[in-house]
This record gives C-alpha cells, sequence and structure tokens, in this order.
C-alpha cells in the first residue's frame, strides 16, 4: 500500500522543503508504508520552486525529492483545461480564474458562472458535482449581489441540463455552517452562518471542511477563510 501526501501552498515559505521532509516521514514513522509526497504550489512567485530538501550532519544524510506543480504554469492554458474532462483541471482553472479576477467582481461572476456550467455537463455523478461546485463557491468569492445572481443563473442551467442539484448543494452549505435559514433567504442565511462563527460542537465540522477543501487541492490560506482555523491548525490536521 502506498501513502499519497499532497501539500497545497499559497506563498512562498523557505521552510516549505523542510516540512514536506517532516510531514513525509511523519506519515511513514505513523503507518510504515511507502510514503509519496507531492506539492502544489499556488503562489506567483516564478522562481520560487522548492522540489527537494537535503540536510547533513556529521556523515549522516536526510534527502527528500518531490514532484512539483506549478499553478502558474498553466496561466495560458486555462481554456484548454476547460475542456479538459479531469476534476483537477477544473480546480486549476478556478484557481487561475481566482487569482486574475482578484479586484474585479463582474469578471469574477463571469468566469464563476463559466465553471459552473462546464461542471455540470460534465456528465459526472452527483456526489462530484457536488463537492467539486463547493470547492468553486469557496474559492471564487462574490459580492452578494452577485451571488444571488449567480444562483439565479444556476437554476436556469438545471433547467437546461435537467440535473436539479441547488438543493443538495443547499444542504451541504448548511451542515458546513456557511448557510443557515433558507427560510429567509439564500444570502440571509450565508450571513448568518458566518457571523455565528464557530460555536459549540463547530470545531469538528469546521476541520472536516478543511480536510475536503486541502483533499481537493485549495489554497491553504483560503481553506483558512472559510474553516475559521489557522493555517497551523489546518497544517497539524494533514499531519495526523
Amino acid at each position: 500500500m502506498i501513502y499519497i501526501h499532497i501539500e497545497v501552498q499559497g506563498q512562498r515559505d523557505d521552510d516549505f522543503a523542510q516540512r514536506m521532509f517532516t510531514y513525509n516521514y511523519r506519515l511513514f514513522d505513523r503507518y510504515a508504508n511507502p510514503i509519496a509526497s507531492f506539492a502544489v504550489l499556488a503562489d506567483e512567485d516564478d522562481r520560487w520552486r522548492p522540489d527537494h530538501y537535503r540536510s547533513e550532519v556529521l556523515g549522516c544524510r536526510h534527502t527528500l525529492e518531490f514532484p512539483i506543480t506549478k499553478l502558474i504554469d498553466y496561466a495560458d492554458r486555462a481554456e484548454s483545461l476547460e475542456a479538459n474532462p479531469n476534476p483537477f483541471a477544473l480546480v486549476t482553472v478556478a484557481h487561475l480564474r481566482t487569482r486574475q479576477t482578484k479586484n474585479d467582481p463582474p469578471a469574477r461572476y463571469r468566469a464563476k458562472r463559466n465553471l459552473v456550467g462546464l461542471l455540470y455537463r460534465q456528465g459526472w455523478e452527483r456526489q462530484r458535482v457536488l463537492d467539486l461546485f463547493a470547492v468553486l463557491d469557496w474559492m471564487m468569492r462574490l459580492p452578494e449581489e452577485l451571488e444571488q445572481q449567480l444562483w439565479q443563473d444556476i437554476e436556469t442551467i438545471e433547467g437546461e441540463t435537467q440535473m436539479p442539484y441547488v438543493t443538495s448543494v443547499e444542504r451541504l452549505a448548511t451542515q458546513k455552517g456557511l448557510q443557515k435559514g433558507l427560510q429567509q433567504g439564500r444570502q440571509e442565511g450565508i450571513q448568518l452562518g458566518k457571523e455565528k462563527g464557530l460555536q459549540e460542537g463547530e470545531y469538528k465540522k469546521a476541520t472536516e471542511v478543511a480536510r475536503v477543501a486541502m483533499a481537493k487541492g485549495m489554497d491553504i490560506g483560503i481553506v483558512a477563510e472559510i474553516s475559521g482555523l489557522s493555517e497551523e491548525e489546518i497544517r497539524r490536521l494533514l499531519a495526523h
């Protein structure tokens, strides 16, 4: 059996390679099976490409070499990625579009609507659609009025594709503490869920959200924002 360890890094960190080594040996120590470590670099520094860790003292050497994927390398291939049936390609495009539309809400709305449309038209199984929708929704935040417009667009898309997922998506959001009081409207519910924060019993839900989001390749900074956990707490979760 081989265990896969994937680390997503959203900004330059000079200790990143050492952390990869630490997580690798801790996982090996725990499971006593081969560990394959991979790094997804979601930062914007083209020169920063850590792919190994080495240390030596008194003739003793420790070495770990690991494959990396630099998301900005795909910036000029976003359109071809949109046509790729691989779910990770869709997540990569979402990351790129999120970066590109950082200060342009209308452009982000158009990009998000396009990706949701692609998601619905892939013909994937229901749970995959729900999981990827959650990732897109977390990554590509919109102002309230554009979020409301997107929900209307989703209902239109569902009518065209005959794939009614909205109710399930709303239920998923409710379970993760991002939406309450649907009777008062989706946006009011989302705001209420955020304001409540991590109350009693919510910590476990937050850790589940963080694990799922990181497994989907989300930037750790974004995961921290949506889960309410610190980046250090998330790293500890991944190491155990």
